[in-house]
């Protein structure tokens, strides 16, 4: 083991040998080495610094055995001849630390046959200069009292120099400063130590602090030195001041981190005592509001945590200052500068920002219906708060594929058009831009903007029609409105402003503005003069509707005004030439009847039905004189007399068929002339092809054939209600007679929706009643059993009088229903037959139908009536009763008469024969 000091022999351990005869006296063998020797190197040779005794038996061999002890690897023993060797290197410092003489020792044992001896070996490991003097900090701080008085030591700290002797530290020095030495003085244990003295005042107003090097140097060849520098600071008379764990901190804050997250835990201690040393935190006097309102500093525990919302985007560093200061008098608070580092989170929407090439109202862009393609609009801005991939954008256009957005540069888009545009079509693009960033989850903003086209003049004005036709009553009043001609011009503004002017033409060598004047801003057309049809039947015009804009576009149209005729001119007789309004014809005395004197004819300036005339005798002899209405012919009724005078006179009238009608007269004097009329002379003969045309009133024809109408529709309804009555009297006669005949009980057939269904007495779950729900139960509200569809009679139903009823047992239990009916049927005289009983119908059929007749337009299909809970409580009662069963056949199918089989007389006016038109 390792001892420092020998002062006598040590035996640690007895060996009995059987064969040795004698134990002698240990001796001490000390040697010297060297640390950071190289294993291997030679200590010495235990053989042949220890002689052999004479005792020893003679040519006995001797060998050497290490007793194995504390740190024998660092010395290796050759047994054969104790030939003592480096083990491993040896670093004395750690082996030995401070201690001025570094020994290793051990125990050998040299033995032979006869006797064995103790060897106590000791090896000195002699110190190098191998290690620098080093001091605990590299810069270390003083603060020191203003009042501090001259003389004052105040330690230092003192270097450290691992080798001993003459090799550790031999002397300090100290930087040439004003108020401080150094005094180097030297503990118990020799180590040497300085202590900084203060030579001079200190003023702290003059100079704060100094900065000193301290310097260690060690004796050995060639010295080492070590060095530390010393901030001294002066301050007001608090001797100690708290100080931090660490002097700085740098720290990651999420900027989503909620409120009262922690930061940091603070630590400031104080190596005074009592209120010197109890330590208070917080900001220092320099930090900004703006720090104070986002973190908050615990005055007891110096927890920093968030006090406000963190924004990323506002601000992505902070940094500021926490002090700590003690709460003695005078305190000098120690400084922790806290550095926070904002990390961004993806909590801002990206925004987007819109400017128009054109823009006359906000949030519109504006460009001309005459751009080209790929015109530029607008210009879209992105942007987004937050950064990295949170804070790059993608932007996309919706709305319509006339616009796109083409990409300027990294954070901007264009819109611009893709196609023609056309501002009549599509006048107004309301798009919607979607901007999102990249972040997860992605964020998205959507933002509606509307372009508006403006307009060019690149449309003429359309009139509504190209050919305008009207018509004007001629003796109109001056200006009288005539007609208003539209003409549309699809622009805007001034563009689409129209205005019209009459084209500039002749008409009856005069210019077309004299005939009509038209208003040039609404387009109504006015006449200025009386127009007579006599003279002119049409007004050929022609109008050139222009817009405002520059250069003004125009359309025209053609109007045609045609002057309708009124009744405005009275005929005028041409024949006979009249005199006065007179004229004198002659009639022979022997005219026969029939005989035309003379024939009467008139024009009317007129046209159509206002120039048509008739004739007419106003005064005369209708006896002996007529006149046909149509032609003017005036001939004689009968042969005049002889005691006729000489003259006779007639007023003949002529009448147009105008409203009203405008009449002339004239007098015709017949003078009586002797003889016979010539014999080519014309003799008209009633009946004859000139026959007169009947005058009928139209109105009076429109009475005449909805009279005839009506009078149809009523024969025809009379007609068929009395043939669907002889049916229904003829189905209940067979009804009743194949009653009578029937002896066997039948099944009973009633009418269910479309179809007839045969229902067997053994099986009441058919019911012949149909409530609208489904089969009727006795909570239905058309199964009444109280008794409405008959009076109780001894346990029994008895029917109504009159009804139309064949009421099965079944229905009386079950009630009535629209939809369960057949012809009524009337008991048979005869004795009542033993009522059938339920087993009875057992082998008849359930159901049956009926035969389509192909000509009614009904189907009929088998109805399969389900079972239900309510029937069956009526089938166990059928089971414990007898009821009366009214058998009814099922109506045989009848074909319905065709309509074209109805003989339906026709209507024949009766002949009238038209009155001559004679007068």
């Amino acid at each position: 083991i390792l001892k420092v000091r020998w002062n006598g022999l040590l035996v640690l351990a007895c060996v009995s040998w059987a064969s040795l005869a004698a134990v002698t006296q240990g001796k001490t063998v000390k040697y010297q080495t060297f640390e950071e020797d190289a294993p291997g190197t030679v200590i010495g040779n235990l053989a042949k610094d220890i002689s052999s005794t004479a005792s020893s038996s003679g040519g006995s061999r001797t060998n050497f055995r290490m007793m194995k002890q504390f740190n024998s690897s660092f010395i290796r023993l050759r047994e054969s001849d104790g030939q003592l060797t480096i083990g491993e290197r040896i670093d004395r410092e750690r082996t030995c630390k401070h201690m001025l003489q570094c020994l290793i020792a051990f125990d050998v044992v040299s033995f032979s046959k006869e006797q064995f001896k103790l060897i106590h070996v000791e090896v000195e490991v002699k110190d190098i200069n191998d290690n620098s003097p080093e001091f605990p900090r590299k810069e270390s701080s003083l603060e020191i009292s203003e009042n501090t008085a001259v003389g004052t030591r105040i330690p230092l700290d003192f270097a450290v120099d691992e080798d001993v002797g003459a090799n550790y530290i031999q002397s300090y020095q100290i930087s040439v400063n004003s108020h401080f030495s150094i005094d180097v003085l030297s503990r118990a244990d020799g180590v040497k130590y300085a202590e900084l003295v203060l030579m001079k005042e200190l003023d702290r107003e003059t100079q704060a602090s100094y900065a000193l090097e301290l310097v260690a140097m060690d004796g050995g060849n060639p010295s080492r030195t070590g060095t530390t520098r010393i901030n001294v600071k002066v301050k007001d008379y608090n001797d100690n001041s708290p100080v931090f764990d660490r002097n700085s901190f740098s720290v990651d804050l999420p900027e989503d981190a909620p409120v009262g997250f922690l930061l940091l835990d603070l630590n400031a201690e104080d190596p005074d005592e009592g209120l010197n040393g109890e330590v208070v935190y917080g900001f220092g006097n320099q930090v900004p509001t703006e720090i104070r309102q986002l973190f908050r500093v615990d005055r007891k525990t110096g927890r920093l945590t968030v006090e406000s919302p963190i924004d990323f985007e506002s601000k992505n560093t902070y940094e500021f200052d926490v002090q700590a200061t003690d709460l003695g008098p005078n305190p000098s608070p120690a400084i922790c500068k806290i550095v926070v580092q904002v990390q961004d989170v993806n909590d801002n929407a990206p925004e987007i920002s819109i400017t128009p090439m054109t823009s006359i109202t906000a949030g519109i862009a504006y460009i001309t219906e005459a751009a080209a393609r790929e015109s530029f609009v607008a210009l879209v801005s992105t942007s987004d708060r937050d950064s990295g991939a949170n804070g790059q954008v993608h932007c996309t256009l919706y709305g319509h594929d006339h616009f796109r957005l083409q990409q300027a540069y990294e954070d901007s888009f264009m819109i611009v058009s893709t196609s023609p545009l056309d501002r009549e079509k599509i006048p107004e693009y309301n798009l919607t831009v979607v901007a999102e960033d990249l972040g997860s989850p992605p964020f998205r903003t959507i933002t509606q903007y509307t372009i508006r086209l403006t307009d060019e003049n690149d449309n003429a004005p359309v009139f509504s029609k190209p050919v305008y036709e009207v018509a004007v009553v001629e003796n109109n009043a001056p200006g009288a409105y005539i007609t208003t001609v539209v003409a549309r011009d699809m622009d805007m503004g001034s563009n689409g402003k129209v205005s019209y002017k009459l084209a500039d033409t002749y008409f009856m060598g005069s210019p077309i503005s004299t005939f009509v004047s038209l208003d040039p801003a609404s387009g109504s057309l006015y006449a200025l003069r009386s127009f007579n049809y006599e003279m002119m039947k049409q007004l050929e015009l022609r109008i050139t509707a222009s817009d405002g804009g520059s250069p003004p576009l125009s359309g025209s149209a053609n109007v045609y005004v045609r002057i309708v005729d009124q009744n405005d001119n009275t005929p005028v007789i041409t024949q006979p030439p009249l005199n006065n309004g007179s004229a004198e014809v002659l009639l022979p005395r022997d005219a026969p009847s029939g005989y035309v004197i003379t024939r009467v004819e008139a024009r009317d300036a007129d046209e159509g039905v206002n120039a048509e005339v008739s004739y007419g005798l106003a005064t005369g002899e209708p006896s002996v004189f007529s006149v046909n209405k149509a032609t003017g012919e005036i001939y004689l009724n009968q042969v005049l007399s002889h005691d006729v005078d000489e003259t006779l006179s007639v007023t003949v009238t002529v009448s147009d068929n105008g409203r009203p009608a405008l009449t002339s007269t004239a007098t015709l004097n017949f003078l009586i002339i002797a003889g016979s009329p010539p014999s080519d002379r014309t003799v008209y003969h009633s009946g004859s092809g000139d026959e007169v045309y009947a005058q009928w009133d139209l109105s009076v024809v429109i009475i005449v054939v909805l009279a005839g109408s009506c009078t149809l529709l009523l024969l025809a309804i009379i007609l068929i209600a009395t043939t669907c009555n002889r049916r229904k009297r003829d189905k209940s006669g067979e009804d009743s007679d194949s009653y009578g005949e029937k002896e066997a009980v039948r099944p009973i057939t009633i009418w269910k929706g479309n179809s007839y269904t045969t229902i067997s007495a053994r099986d009441p779950a058919f019911s012949g009643k149909d409530s609208g729900k489904g089969d009727s139960d006795f909570n239905d509200s058309d199964s009444d059993v109280s008794g409405d569809t008959g009076l109780k009679k001894d346990g029994a139903v008895v029917p109504p009088m009159g009804a139309l009823w064949a009421c099965t047992s079944e229905c009386k239990v079950l009630g009535h229903s629209d939809r369960c009916w057949s012809p009524s049927a009337v008991r048979a005289n005869a004795a009542p037959s033993p009522a059938p009983t339920l087993s009875s119908f057992s082998s008849l059929s359930k159901t049956a139908s009926l035969p389509r007749d192909p000509h009614r337009r009904d189907n009929y299909y088998q109805a399969h009536i389900p079972k239900t809970v309510g029937l069956q409580s009526v089938y166990e009662k059928v089971l414990h009763r007898e009821y009366d069963y009214v058998l009814v056949t099922p109506p045989r199918p009848v074909r319905v008469q065709e309509i074209s089989d109805i003989t339906i007389p026709v209507y024949t006016p009766t002949p009238t024969h038209c009155p001559n038109n004679d007068v």
